[in-house]
């Protein structure tokens, strides 16, 4: 919705009786407002339903030790010749880190987020179309509108945070037409990301086991950051403080306080009664 002063401007100068057609690549809920706001009875023609994703899409999931992510990786990318990858991370940081493990295991790579100058965003994105990089790490910012012809694979790296941006990332393959293959790397942590994702596209996705990566069942979840698309949960590490019971009879308790008065002196010596 970045675009909203640019297109109330172009309104400004366009006459009142026009014909309209509007176009989104998405149509979540401000997208409809807008559109109720520009149009007059308007009417929806929609490719596929919302958070739907594609049937030309294979979906697969390997779980994973999170630790053993991008040793998998490595293993899937190698044996299968895998050529060009679009990988997604959850963070910034995570996307530069990963692409430089990848460069010294001798797999050009190259990272795109926000932090990148637009610029190095259009070369990195470049040399991936034409196969100079083979495995291009990304931020949710590469998952809407950019198009690359024939992506033939998909890899989450990380689940995301927001269950509507899964069906963003695996839409950049299986396009016009074409066959795609999406796989997400799923650790213990990612539990409940993988569950608030099949709900939302209304079906459970295939789990393969990976050979020699079998799943450490000792290994418990811990809490991942900026769960924002869970519910505010109840931080719950005050709960547990022991409060030190106040003793009445103590000294610290029975000391009387003195107040002195702006109008009055306070008289501070003794007197023997």
């Amino acid at each position: 919705m970045g675009f909203i002063n640019d297109i109330k401007k172009i309104l400004a100068i366009l006459p009142k009786q026009r014909q309209n057609l509007l176009f989104s690549a998405t149509f979540s809920n401000e997208i409809k407002k807008l559109a109720d706001g520009l149009l007059k009875s308007p009417v929806l023609v929609e490719v596929s339903k919302a958070n739907s994703a594609s049937f030309k899409v294979e979906q697969v999931v390997h779980h994973v030790d999170k630790d053993r992510k991008k040793e998998l990786l490595l293993h899937l990318v190698n044996k299968n010749s895998w050529q060009q990858v679009l990988v997604f991370t959850r963070t910034k940081h995570g996307a530069n880190k990963l692409s430089e493990a990848l460069v010294k295991d001798k797999i050009t790579s190259a990272a795109i987020h926000g932090n990148k100058s637009q610029g190095a965003r259009t070369k990195a994105l470049d040399d991936f179309k034409n196969g100079k990089v083979r495995v291009l790490v990304a931020t949710d910012i590469a998952a809407r509108g950019i198009d690359i012809e024939q992506l033939p694979h998909v890899v989450n790296f990380e689940l995301p945070n927001v269950a509507e941006d899964y069906v963003h990332r695996i839409g950049r393959t299986g396009r016009a037409g074409n066959n795609g293959i999406a796989i997400s790397l799923v650790c213990v942590d990612e539990h409940e990301y993988l569950f608030g994702i099949e709900k939302l596209i209304k079906q459970k996705i295939k789990k393969v086991e990976i050979n020699g990566f079998k799943v450490n069942p000792n290994i418990k979840a811990e809490p991942i950051g900026n769960r924002s698309n869970r519910g505010n949960k109840v931080n719950n590490s005050n709960q547990n403080r022991k409060v030190k019971p106040k003793n009445e009879n103590s000294s610290s308790s029975t000391k009387p306080r003195r107040f002195a008065s702006k109008n009055r002196r306070t008289n501070t010596s003794s007197k023997n009664i």
